[in-house]
C-alpha cells in the first residue's frame, strides 16, 4: 500500500476521527439519558439502509469490470482465487485455535449461571445442505439476487459476465464503459453517504448502550473480555504479517481506520464495502484486485467470526459441565473450519454455525440463547476483525498475486 494524500487524509479533523467523537457521545447519551438514545436508533438504521442501497450495484459493477481486465488470462485469475482461498482458510483455522486456547487459558464459563438472555430464530438451521448450498451460488433470477442482496449469487454471475465481456472484444466495450461509470457514480454517492458517518454512529451507540449496556453485559463480561484478548491477538498477527511485507502496520491501520469504525459501531462488514475498497485503491491496490477479493473476503474470510465461534462453543461446553476432549476439540475445529464457509450464503449465518457446531459436539441448540443478550457487544469486535482481515488479504494478493497484481494505467478510481 502506498502512501496516500487523499482528501480525508488531508483534513485537520479526518472523516475517521469524526465517526470516533461520535462514538464516544453516543456512549455517553446511552449511559446518561438512556430514553432519548433509545430514541435515536433510526439515525443509524438511515444510515445503514443508505449504504446498503450502493452495496449491490457496487458488487456488481466492480467485480464484472475486475474480471474483465482479467479475463484475458484465465491462468492468473485462477491463481488469485487459489492464493485467497489459502488464505481465507489458513487465517480462519489459526482464528479457530486461539479461540479453543484462550477458553482453556481462562475458562470464562467456569461457574456460570446459565440464564437465556435473549431469543434464537425460530427453526435455526443445525446443518449444513450442501448440495443446496452450491445450488444456491446459482441464481436463478440475477436481478432477484440483488434486489435480496444476496451477494454470492451476484458474484457468480459477476465473474461469469466479466469473462463473457473480456471474450467477445470490442463489442463489450459499451457495456465496460457504462460499469465504469456506473462504479465511480457509486464511489461518489458513498462519500456523499459517509459523510453522515459520525452522526449515525452517535445515534447507533446511544441506543446500543441505552438498550442493552446494563446488566447483561456485566454478567458475561469474562466471555466478552476473553473475547477481545483474543481479537486483539489476531490484530497483532495481523501487524507482524503487515510488518514482514515491507509496511507500516499503524499506518496501514490507520488509512483503513474508517471502514474498522464503521464495522464496530455497525456490526455489518457489508455496510463497510463501498468506502473499503475505494480506500484501498486510492492506497495503491489495483481496481481488479480489491474488486475480487473484497466482495469474496465479505463471505468467505470471516477471521473474527471464527474466533467467536470457537470461543462460544467452549464457553457453553464447560458452563454446561460438559468435557472437552481431544476429540471433541477437534470435531469444534473442523466443523467451525467448515461451517464458516459453508453457511456465507445463509441468513444469520454466525448463529447457523454455532447451531451446527452445538449440535456437532451434542449440546441443546437452546443454549445460544445465553449469549444473545451480549451479542451486539462481541460483534463489535468480530466484525472489525474480519474487516482488518479482508485488508490483509488485499495486500497479500497485491504483493503474491502475479500478473495480475500489476496496476494497469486505467486501473482505479481516482480520488
Amino acid at each position: 500500500m502506498e502512501n496516500s494524500n487523499g482528501a480525508n487524509g488531508s483534513q485537520k479533523f479526518p472523516l475517521w476521527l469524526q465517526i470516533l467523537v461520535g462514538l464516544v457521545i453516543g456512549i455517553g447519551i446511552g449511559f446518561l439519558w438512556p430514553k432519548f438514545g433509545a430514541q435515536l436508533q433510526p439515525l443509524g438504521t438511515a444510515f445503514i439502509k443508505a449504504i446498503k442501497m450502493i452495496v449491490m450495484p457496487l458488487v456488481f459493477s466492480a467485480v464484472t469490470l475486475g474480471i474483465y481486465k482479467m479475463g484475458s488470462d484465465i491462468k492468473q485469475l485462477g491463481r488469485l482465487g487459489i492464493l485467497a482461498f489459502i488464505w481465507f482458510y489458513v487465517a480462519t483455522g489459526l482464528a479457530i485455535v486461539l479461540g479453543i486456547v484462550l477458553n482453556a487459558i481462562f475458562h470464562p464459563g467456569a461457574g456460570v449461571a446459565l440464564q437465556a438472555t435473549g431469543k434464537i430464530p425460530a427453526n435455526l438451521a443445525t446443518s449444513i445442505n450442501w448440495a443446496q448450498f452450491f445450488l444456491d451460488i446459482i441464481p436463478d433470477n440475477v436481478v432477484n439476487a440483488i434486489a435480496n442482496q444476496k451477494i454470492i449469487p451476484t458474484l457468480f454471475f459477476s465473474i461469469c459476465f466479466g469473462l463473457c465481456l473480456a471474450s467477445i472484444g470490442e463489442k463489450g466495450k459499451p457495456i465496460v464503459h457504462i460499469l465504469e461509470g456506473l462504479l465511480e457514480a457509486m464511489f461518489k454517492l458513498t462519500k456523499g453517504v459517509v459523510a453522515t458517518a459520525p452522526i449515525a454512529v452517535a445515534g447507533i451507540m446511544a441506543w446500543v448502550f441505552a438498550t442493552q449496556g446494563g446488566k447483561v453485559l456485566l454478567a458475561m463480561a469474562k466471555l466478552i473480555g476473553t473475547l477481545y484478548i483474543g481479537l486483539a491477538i489476531v490484530m497483532v498477527i495481523f501487524w507482524i504479517i503487515v510488518y514482514f511485507l515491507g509496511l507500516n502496520p499503524f499506518a496501514t491501520t490507520k488509512k483503513v481506520m474508517e471502514p474498522l469504525l464503521l464495522a464496530f459501531t455497525t456490526c455489518s462488514s457489508e455496510v463497510t464495502l463501498p468506502v473499503h475498497m475505494e480506500i484501498l485503491e486510492r492506497a495503491g491496490i489495483p481496481n481488479k484486485i480489491v474488486s475480487f477479493v473484497l466482495p469474496l473476503g465479505y463471505s468467505f474470510n470471516l477471521d473474527g467470526a471464527a474466533l467467536y465461534q470457537s470461543l462460544a462453543v467452549c464457553f457453553l461446553a464447560e458452563a454446561y459441565g460438559v468435557p472437552l476432549d481431544s476429540a471433541s476439540l477437534l470435531t469444534i475445529l473442523v466443523t467451525t473450519l467448515i461451517a464458516n464457509k459453508g453457511t456465507a450464503n445463509v441468513p444469520a449465518a454466525s448463529l447457523v454455525v454455532l447451531a451446527v457446531i452445538l449440535t456437532s459436539i451434542g449440546l441443546p441448540v437452546e443454549a445460544i440463547a445465553i449469549l444473545a443478550g451480549v451479542d451486539r457487544f462481541m460483534d463489535m469486535g468480530r466484525t472489525t476483525v474480519n474487516v482488518f482481515g479482508n485488508t490483509i488479504a488485499a495486500i497479500l494478493l497485491h504483493r503474491f498475486g502475479g500478473a495480475a497484481a500489476v496496476e494497469d494505467t486505467n486501473t482505479g478510481v481516482s480520488a
